[in-house]
């Protein structure tokens, strides 16, 4: 996916400034296709040193990574079972 085509949504951020980065996440997001799991892990380990939510931002990126964890177990568990 081609993100430079996307200007206006880039451009700004809706509340705050702790996303004033040279990529922002959604950028590296879309670009590496993550899932959602990973992707919150992402933005959360973005922001956290910025936006003053530090301790909160890192236990959810720890509860992002246990579910990742989980459904990547569970759907590897689904594939066995139906091959």
């Amino acid at each position: 996916m081609d993100t430079t085509k996307i200007k206006v949504g880039l451009s700004r951020q809706e509340g705050g400034d702790h996303y004033i980065h040279p990529i922002q996440p959604i950028e590296y997001i879309m670009l590496n296709e993550l899932d959602f799991c990973a992707a919150n892990i992402v933005k959360y380990a973005t922001r956290a040193p910025h936006k003053g939510q530090f301790e909160s931002d890192v236990k959810k990126i720890m509860h992002y990574a246990e579910l990742w964890l989980e459904l990547q177990q569970l759907k590897y568990d689904w594939e066995i079972i139906w091959l």
